[in-house]
């Protein structure tokens, strides 16, 4: 290959390329984070397993809305960045911190409300008491979690997204002995369970969030920014324009969420098979999906960076090698789901059943591959560019509007069961990706007029 010249393809992929590969491995990390757990609480027994399983889908829910808020941090981060305008990253920096806080606040509340409605939301009476212990522990860590994703989002507007993978694998180094300690009650503790995990994962969150100040109050690279220069109380013209940017990607995050979380509900409703089935299927979507969002979350930062410095060409050029990126990823995953469906369902399971019907999701999986990664990372772009608001509402569209109904309408009305949700999964991805780009397209038009 010849050596990339400045502003050449080349260039731009593997600029995009070495921000995004820590990014890809740290995601892949918090899905371990969840293995781990997992893991764990199933040799403990199945109650426990049960337990730790409801707790994590209800801690993560409500977690997408502060986390997507928070990430509009990294555009105006990389936006100043490239303008040359450091000096107000700092103050910048500190109402995100002030903002963090609030939101930690308000989610360690909201799980302390859903702890009490276990009962009432019609949770099995046998998972309750393992599920409220996880959720009770767990909740302590969620402010230092928000935090941890303040300093990350910085982090990474300013091109440095290796702490963030060293971070993030040095958890999962901490959470697996000290959740078993804790669940089994080793070295003369007492056996905690489900609730051992959860105090193991918010000890892990906590600490992650003081390594990545220590990280940030040290490192001669943020040294200039002097972001723990001084004290200041917020202030509301701040935090609003963190909010209106923020808000929408956390609702837009959520309205995907949520549809993956409320299609696995619909398809309980159907059985264990069918759903054993999907947890397989789900589970090998998500770890590919890792791919396109690491690379969305790099172009997200290369726009940003782009657009600060007045850069219309290479905002452009950033956008062109996200897609080549994701295209790649893309192919990738969608020909090893493809080919490898059977043999993966099988590696899961033992059952025949099981597998099948696992292995026909898998197919539809591999089908959604490229509208997934063309939305995610249609919607890290128009991040960079600062346009949320309207992105917010062509997901809620395509996800509730088009994927929901489509999903509920096949796989529950007209008895097509499992493969029929998946369907639906398909056509909101679709929907969403294609009217993602035509948004993006829009504006990379405006911005060359």
């Amino acid at each position: 290959m010849p050596a990339a010249v400045p502003n050449s393809p080349w260039a731009d992929v593997r600029a995009t390329a070495r921000l995004a590969l820590p990014l890809v491995l740290a995601h892949l990390s918090t899905g371990l984070t969840s293995l781990i757990d997992n893991l764990i609480a199933g040799h403990h027994g199945t109650a426990t397993l049960a337990g730790v399983t409801v707790g994590t889908a209800l801690l993560w829910l409500p977690m997408m809305v502060p986390i997507g808020t928070l990430i509009a941090l990294t555009a105006s981060v990389s936006h100043l960045h490239g303008a040359g305008r450091e000096a107000e990253i700092g103050p910048l920096f500190r109402q995100a911190l002030w903002l963090a806080v609030g939101l930690g606040a308000l989610m360690f509340v909201l799980l302390s409300l859903v702890v009490r409605l276990l009962g009432p939301l019609g949770i099995d009476a046998g998972i309750v008491p393992n599920a409220t212990a996880f959720l009770r522990a767990v909740r302590w860590g969620v402010p230092g979690l928000v935090l941890f994703f303040v300093m990350r989002y910085l982090s990474e507007g300013m091109h440095r997204t290796l702490p963030t993978m060293l971070l993030s694998f040095g958890g999962l180094l901490l959470l697996a002995p000290l959740g078993y300690v804790l669940a089994f009650g080793k070295f003369g503790l007492p056996e905690f369970g489900a609730g051992g995990l959860g105090v193991a994962s918010a000890t892990m969150m906590w600490l992650q969030a003081l390594g990545y100040a220590t990280y940030l109050w040290r490192s001669r690279r943020f040294a200039q920014l002097r972001l723990f220069g001084h004290f200041e109380w917020p202030r509301r013209a701040a935090q609003w324009d963190l909010l209106k940017t923020g808000l929408p990607i956390g609702v837009t995050i959520l309205m995907e969420g949520g549809l993956f979380i409320a299609t696995a509900l619909l398809v309980a409703r159907l059985g264990t098979v069918p759903a054993a089935a999907h947890q397989i299927a789900l589970n090998m979507a998500q770890l590919c999906f890792m791919l396109p969002m690491g690379v969305a979350e790099a172009t997200t930062v290369r726009v940003g960076h782009a657009l600060g410095a007045n850069d219309i060409p290479g905002v452009r050029r950033a956008v062109r090698a996200g897609y080549a990126i994701v295209l790649c990823t893309q192919f990738g995953s969608a020909l090893a789901l493809g080919l490898g469906h059977a043999a993966i369902a099988r590696a899961y399971t033992p059952d025949a059943a099981v597998a099948a019907l696992a292995g026909m999701l898998l197919l539809c999986a591999a089908a959604f591959q490229f509208p997934d990664g063309i939305q995610v990372l249609s919607a890290g772009a128009l991040r960079g560019l600062k346009d949320t608001r309207v992105p917010m509402w062509l997901a809620m569209l395509s996800y509730w509007g088009v994927g929901m109904p489509l999903g509920a309408g096949l796989g529950l009305g007209l008895g097509y069961g499992a493969p029929g949700m998946w369907v639906g999964l398909i056509a909101g991805l679709s929907a969403a990706a294609a009217l993602l780009l035509w948004r993006l397209r829009c504006d990379l038009r405006r911005m060359q007029a």
